[in-house]
């Protein structure tokens, strides 16, 4: 699909690629530069900040020799460089972002690329490898995907570096020139060259759509060597400073506001009796606000069951149907995403393993969720569960989620406010890329009531098998049951959407449960095929 340009005047067209410094005016500008630049390093390190750095524009801009400069000052330890080439076989069959949600830098880090996930864009785009629908989706995902990093701290320095036509091509034949450096020009090089002006509208279209305040572009004339090493150096230390200052100024915000509120707390207790009546009686209007609230949970019938005999026959029957369909699920190439969630002893565990009884071990895996190690924790939440998303045609079953988000890490203080309110659209549109891709995506959460639970807990105590299975954690988290109702609540109001639905399980018969999980996943596997 060959772009076309609707902006009337050309940006890059207007630019100014005459700019240029003396080696003279340049060397001392740099000695300060790299000076800073380290500095800096260590200061982002510290403060646990995570950088991006991304280099994209025309072929011979000097990428390579630009990206050398850059990390001359800086510590190794503390960055790495990836080169993105076309998509391999193992990327390609999975969601374009996924190579690179795999790369992205833990805090304190600084990752620099040598082209980036704006190749679909751009060479996919002109090579007539994606639909004008997929281009449509693959800005939004683009976009999302800087703006959840960038919320989350991240600093992400997108540069891209400008030559003319001629300029690119009196590089080609300087490379073409020298026997050492011949092979680094390609056929396709010279096509590029020829297709200045479709690529001119490709990058147009691209710096427009994603020009944002949290990932904003910078232009490099990259004409002058000296001047664009200098140009870069500036931008990079400017951004970092900027970054850093941020940072520094919010820990203070937060620190004052503690001691407000501190403060305030200490007031409370020595307000006079009639202030602190009034303040109970307005407590108490707002508890009868929770009768307005939407609640989901409240209208499930938990007296749903399912007698043996006829369980034993239908689970014979969909396992049957879900080892017919897993088999063409790979041959079509269709990814699946199975989430669950649910309260403790809901019975999670069984319905998976009737789920994946009988098949074939090579296109599935089950992912267990448990409280983030020290690695996890240096990512964005997300991180690691991108790195266990499916590749076409298997499936992908995790035993508790990115929800924890939203629950757990709610609930217990592992986040903030601000962190898990936003983790719903956040989830949204990694969801939304999932399915973009061609992903099926079911979530499930298999609900009991208090009194089952507490059954299924004794009946755990009481079989030294199934002991293990039970800890004092489980028994605290009982004594927040209405807090989790509210959470759970909220969290599928706000994140069931027509492609990742959620469906709520009656769980108190596990026969009844096991076969609606297995009903809902034959369907829409059917539904699919």
């Amino acid at each position: 699909m060959g772009p076309v340009c609707g902006n009337g005047g050309k940006m890059l067209e207007k630019i100014d690629l005459s700019k240029n410094l003396t080696k003279k005016e340049v060397k001392p500008l740099m000695e300060k530069l790299d000076m800073r630049l380290s500095e800096l390093q260590r200061e982002a390190r510290a403060l646990g900040i995570p950088v991006m750095i991304l280099f994209e524009g025309w072929g011979a801009a000097g990428k390579g020799t630009l990206i050398n400069r850059l990390i001359q000052p800086m510590d190794p330890r503390g960055f790495k460089v990836f080169t993105i080439q076309e998509a391999s076989e193992e990327e390609y069959m999975r969601p374009f972002l996924w190579r690179f949600w795999t790369k992205t830098p833990a805090k304190g880090r600084i990752h620099v690329f040598d082209r980036s996930w704006y190749r679909k864009v751009i060479n996919d785009r002109i090579d007539g490898k994606c639909t004008k629908e997929e281009l449509k989706n693959a800005y939004s995902d683009i976009r999302c995907f800087e703006e959840t990093l960038s919320v989350d701290n991240c600093l992400i320095i997108k540069l891209f570096l400008h030559i003319s036509q001629k300029e690119q091509k009196k590089r080609f034949k300087k490379l073409e020139a020298s026997p050492e450096t011949k092979w680094r020009v390609t056929e396709a090089d010279w096509r590029h060259n020829e297709q200045y002006d479709e690529y001119m509208c490709a990058y147009e279209e691209m710096l427009e759509n994603t020009d944002t305040d949290f990932a904003p572009w910078t232009m490099i004339e990259a004409t002058d060597r000296e001047y664009a090493q200098a140009k870069i150096l500036t931008t990079v230390v400017n951004a970092l400073q900027a970054k850093i200052d941020n940072v520094r100024q919010a820990a203070a915000d937060m620190a004052e506001n503690q001691e407000e509120q501190s403060g305030a707390k200490t007031a409370e207790n020595e307000a006079p009796a009639d202030s602190k009546e009034a303040s109970e009686q307005e407590k108490s209007l707002g508890s009868e606000d929770n009768i307005f609230k939407t609640s989901v949970l409240d209208g499930i019938d938990l007296n749903k069951t399912m007698t043996k005999t006829a369980y034993k026959k239908k689970l014979k029957e969909l396992q049957g149907r879900m080892e017919k369909l897993h088999s063409k699920l790979y041959h079509k190439r269709i990814p699946v995403v199975l989430a669950f969630e649910g309260w403790d002893a809901a019975g999670k565990g069984g319905a998976i393993r009737r789920l994946t009884e009988t098949l074939d071990p090579r296109g599935y895996e089950v992912v267990p969720t448990a409280a983030p190690n020290d690695i996890e924790k240096a990512h964005h939440y997300l991180w690691r569960f991108w790195n266990s998303m499916p590749k076409a045609g298997h499936i992908a079953i995790f035993d508790r989620t990115w929800y924890g988000r939203v629950m757990v890490e709610r609930i217990e203080g592992f986040c903030t406010e601000d962190e898990w309110k936003r983790a719903y659209k956040e989830i949204n549109q990694m969801e939304a890329n999932m399915t973009n891709f061609g992903a099926i995506v079911i979530k499930f959460w298999l609900h009991i009531d208090k009194d089952e639970q507490e059954r299924r807990f004794n009946e755990r105590m009481n079989n030294p098998e199934k002991q293990w299975k039970i800890t004092d954690e489980d028994w605290r988290n009982r004594e927040k049951w209405d807090k989790y109702v509210e959470a759970v609540d909220e969290m599928i109001v706000r994140t069931s959407t027509t492609n990742a639905p959620w469906v709520i399980v009656e769980g108190n018969s596990k026969y009844y449960a096991r076969i609606k999980v297995l009903e809902t996943v034959v369907k829409a596997l059917e539904e699919r095929m």
